[in-house]
């Protein structure tokens, strides 16, 4: 960590995943290793991992794709040791400059390299976690849910009795986004593919469409948000869904591009989006204590739940990477760190 100062735990290595460069096959560019445990500075916590999460982030990160991800990973190689981020475990130590948490406490929230056994965090970046979850189920929570978060309330400001229409509804994101806009009071429908309807329908969805089967957007009914998740219609035909004043969120951008990699829709629709009555947009989430104090209200109260798909240990990230990548997927797939 920059500006790190060394702790008793330091000098102790720990298991870590470890990718040395950029590759967009996990079994070829990620392994397992005894690394020193990190450092943390005086404003950092130093958290004893119990569980993490791979999601479509982890990938990008590993694979260094779209270009357009590597100023902030790396140009030529990746800047830190492993893509995680999703983090839930106990805080070890903390910095002098550190309120709010001590060593025993149980958080969740985001880190860099969180693919390890100790992850230094900041304390804005984390939470208490939410005492009805498991360390696996609460790993699952951070990056996804605090997309579907910022994507179902505050950037298309879903209300109650709205026609809310959610694509990649099965997703990491997506099953976070169909139960925050249930939890909103909006009328739901839910687009996923045959295995998944009944889970995404079980979450709150009012109506589901398979896409295998049906073009989502081709009907006549008209929606006052759509958050696309899926990530490959056009921004014509997403356009054309919304009601004349209807917000569009675009959360997702998968194609092969390997510049853009599908970004330039949100380009696209952010240009556009001044000069038509309807809002189109997209966001970089942001991962802040805020946000995660926010869902686990929403957890505690028994609006909000992870969907955990299957969990692997931490010596199989490579495996669970591609397991997400073949597609089969429900909600999130969690790591496991055995506690010591």
């Amino acid at each position: 960590m920059s500006g790190a100062i060394a702790t008793a735990a330091g000098s102790r290595t720990m298991t870590a995943v470890v990718q040395e460069r950029y590759g967009a096959d996990p079994e070829a560019v990620l392994r397992t290793a005894q690394l020193p445990r990190p450092g943390i500075g005086p404003d950092e916590v130093l958290v004893r991992v119990r569980a993490s999460s791979v999601d479509r982030g982890t990938w990008h990160l590993m694979a260094g794709l779209p270009y357009a991800v590597r100023p902030v990973s790396g140009l030529r190689r990746p800047k830190l040791p492993n893509p995680g981020r999703n983090i839930a475990g106990v805080v070890e130590a903390v910095g002098p400059e550190v309120t709010g948490f001590a060593p025993g406490d149980e958080v969740y929230g985001t880190a860099a390299a969180a693919f390890a056994d100790h992850a230094a965090a900041r304390p804005d970046r984390i939470a208490p976690k939410p005492a009805g979850l498991t360390f696996e189920e609460a790993a699952t929570v951070p990056v996804s849910a605090l997309t579907a978060l910022q994507a179902v309330r505050d950037k298309a400001e879903v209300q109650a009795g709205q026609q809310v229409l959610i694509t990649g509804a099965a997703g990491g994101v997506g099953t976070f986004a169909v139960q925050l806009a249930h939890a909103l009071g909006a009328r739901v429908t839910a687009v996923a593919s045959t295995p998944k309807l009944d889970a995404v329908r079980a979450l709150g969805a009012d109506h589901v469409i398979d896409y295998t089967r049906e073009d989502v957007l081709a009907g006549p009914r008209r929606y006052d948000a759509i958050i696309d998740i899926a990530g490959n219609r056009g921004l014509r035909d997403l356009r054309r869904a919304l009601t004349p004043r209807g917000r569009l969120v675009i959360t997702g951008g998968e194609t092969n591009g390997a510049w853009l990699g599908g970004t330039d829709r949100q380009l696209r629709a952010q240009m556009l989006s001044p000069f038509t009555s309807r809002h189109l947009g997209t966001f970089i989430c942001s991962e802040h204590a805020d946000g995660l104090r926010d869902l686990t209200a929403l957890i505690d109260a028994g609006a909000l739940g992870p969907v955990v798909h299957c969990v692997y240990p931490l010596t199989e990230t490579a495996t669970a990477v591609r397991h997400l990548l073949d597609g089969r997927v429900t909600g999130k797939v969690a790591l496991s760190l055995a506690a010591e």
